[in-house]
């Protein structure tokens, strides 16, 4: 089973912590067993980590899922930085069309589409993607992810029921005290969480990191 068949498997619930900028970091989430990390390639964002910065990802090769966040890019840099070996998946957190991650199915290069959720109707056109999983975020334009904020779960439970066959990943003000509801109601494949195992934007708290992990009963 490869990382990402691992990440996404439905009989339990993996982590991704999100927004990581340094290797040491990254280690310490290996020995504590997470199962993907993100990191921010978007220049707006509190947790971004500029490309030619990024080297360190190769580190984690064959250790960790690594997944690269992006917004609104062009296609480009991803594909680049996938075939220099550093990241094994794109995150799509943007408004990207299903144009948009056109290149990407025709490179067969794995992708998730991120989704702010704020209705039903909302969700209506995720799955035209072709994504390899899709993660229902709060919906914050604008800011795109890492707000803390959480959305309805009840709309991500009615994605889950429509979608069985769908990877679903969880994102949105998800900290250690209701990481267990998160994965006992939704059932997604994985949690995101970024802000939630934070000192600061960026420098992960390593308690609250372990907290979530016993909480979704890992």
């Amino acid at each position: 089973m490869t990382h990402l068949e691992r990440f996404l498997d439905s009989s339990f619930v993996s982590l991704k912590i999100c927004g990581i900028t340094r290797l040491a970091d990254a280690r310490q989430l290996v020995a504590l067993g997470v199962d993907a990390l993100g990191v921010n390639f978007w220049p707006m964002s509190k947790r971004y980590l500029p490309p030619a910065s990024a080297a360190w990802l190769l580190d984690l090769a064959g250790r960790m899922l690594r997944v690269g966040v992006f917004v609104n890019a062009p296609a480009e840099l991803p594909l680049r930085l996938v075939h220099e070996g550093l990241l094994d998946v794109i995150q799509l957190h943007g408004d990207e069309s299903v144009a948009d991650a056109a290149p990407y199915r025709a490179a067969n290069i794995p992708f998730i589409k991120a989704i702010g959720v704020n209705s039903r109707a909302g969700l209506a056109h995720a799955t035209d993607y072709g994504a390899a999983a899709i993660l229902l975020d709060a919906y914050a334009p604008g800011v795109y992810g890492g707000t803390g904020e959480a959305f309805d779960w009840d709309l991500a439970i009615q994605f889950r029921d429509q979608h069985p066959g769908i990877p679903i990943i969880l994102a949105g003000g998800i900290v250690p005290e209701n990481a267990a509801q998160a994965a006992q109601r939704v059932k997604p494949a994985a949690l995101d969480v970024a802000s939630g195992a934070e000192l600061a934007p960026g420098i992960k708290d390593f308690g609250k990191v372990q907290a979530i992990l016993a909480n979704v009963n890992r």
